[in-house]
């Protein structure tokens, strides 16, 4: 059965819930010099900003490590109005093992295909002007060969789920996310928070999800006063909440409150107060020198082949 007439989910959820927006996926990265030329040449998106911290994060944005890190913000545009791509980068780690959670990001860009095609990067054409190619550390994208909107090219992103009932109840009940489709033969759902807005796919599997240890995070702004009630309906539902609401600083840049979740399925969910973060994620000029200079100085792959060793599999 196929439904396509948007609908929002109640339980729990005040209605005068503020405006939610899709943000980012988080992808764990080994080999940066690799993925900067897939997002940046391949996928044509532009460093929209790059932050290097020395420990680990309080609420395992870069995952459960206590080390050096960095943060690439990279998208088609600013992140007011894109959704865009984290890439974290951990010094001495070199790749992660991927799960089976997350299915793939789809975006329209014929100018990214031609590039692929020009790079020798492998293509699969999965339907008709459907492209499927991978990203370093094997992340799927689906590549729509059309012209690039002006709007946001991003689409939709998709994660596996073992219970599509239960899981889009979670979204659209508790998370107030609009069902926009269900196609309950092909067990697939569309939801939302706005029609202009990435939208997430949840794609039943029938079977136990598995986040590797390449799992990424979805995150999304709502207003900051709301952070305290999400918290607080997750706890009244018996939801898991993997890190209740911290402040988190970015040296030299707005400090952002965020409460983290998991959904039946174990995928990780931030929330984070829109307004700090609106602050935090402008767009940043230098983003680009910043992240040479940074994969520059980084000779941890000179020291471990010195040494004859390699960087550790997460």
């Amino acid at each position: 059965m196929l439904t396509s007439s948007p609908r929002a989910g109640s339980r729990g959820r005040s209605p005068a819930m503020g405006a939610r927006r899709a943000l980012h996926f988080v992808f764990k990265v080994g080999n940066r010099d690799q993925s900067a030329r897939f997002y940046r040449d391949l996928l044509g998106m532009r460093i929209l900003r790059h932050e290097e911290f020395e420990e680990g994060c309080k609420a395992t944005c870069n995952g459960p490590y206590d080390g050096k890190w960095s943060k690439t913000m990279v998208g088609y545009g600013p992140e007011d109005d894109h959704f865009v791509a984290e890439l974290t980068y951990n010094y001495g780690v070199g790749e992660y093992r991927l799960g089976t959670d997350f299915l793939g990001m789809t975006l329209v860009s014929s100018q990214a295909v031609s590039n692929a095609r020009k790079m020798g990067w492998p293509l699969k054409e999965v339907a008709k002007g459907i492209f499927e190619t991978e990203a370093p550390g094997g992340y799927k994208f689906y590549l729509e060969d059309k012209e690039q909107p002006k709007q946001d090219p991003v689409l939709k992103v998709t994660l596996a789920v073992s219970n599509l009932q239960k899981s889009v109840s979670y979204w659209s009940d508790l998370l107030g996310m609009k069902v926009y489709e269900t196609n309950e033969e092909k067990q697939r759902a569309l939801l939302g928070y706005a029609d202009n807005q990435c939208k997430l796919e949840l794609q039943g599997t029938g079977g136990a999800v598995d986040h590797g240890t390449a799992f990424g995070r979805m995150a999304f702004s709502c207003p900051k006063e709301e952070l305290p009630n999400i918290e607080a309906l997750m706890k009244k539902e018996k939801q898991k909440i993997l890190t209740p609401l911290v402040s988190l600083d970015t040296p030299g840049k707005a400090t952002v409150q965020v409460v983290i979740l998991a959904d039946p399925d174990g995928h990780e969910i931030c929330f984070v107060g829109d307004e700090a973060f609106r602050e935090l994620s402008k767009m940043d000029p230098n983003g680009n020198k910043l992240l040479d200079d940074a994969m520059a100085a980084d000779k941890s792959d000179e020291w471990f082949a010195k040494h004859k060793m390699q960087k550790a599999s997460a």
